[in-house]
């Protein structure tokens, strides 16, 4: 929130209420955050599901875990 309260300092944007903008703000960035949450959900419980066939192609899961991650953002129109 630094950065809207420097903006708002050097009237770069002006609003009628400067907290709710803040409040605003930080709503969206905290949904973003549990949007980022339940995908990486979904993916390791994509995952668990076929764990042995990862294990037996020896596979690094992170990196398998990463790239379905993206796949699931970008089908569901989630930028991360």
């Amino acid at each position: 929130m630094t950065i809207v309260r420097q903006l708002l300092e050097d009237e770069k944007i002006i609003v009628d209420d400067k907290n709710k903008l803040i409040e605003d703000i930080e709503a969206i960035i905290t949904e973003e955050f549990m949007m980022e949450d339940k995908l990486d959900e979904e993916a390791k419980k994509i995952l668990s599901e076929h764990i042995d066939e990862i294990r037996r192609a020896n596979i690094e899961y992170n990196e398998v875990l990463k790239r379905v991650k993206r796949k699931l953002a970008k089908d569901k129109g989630v930028v991360l």
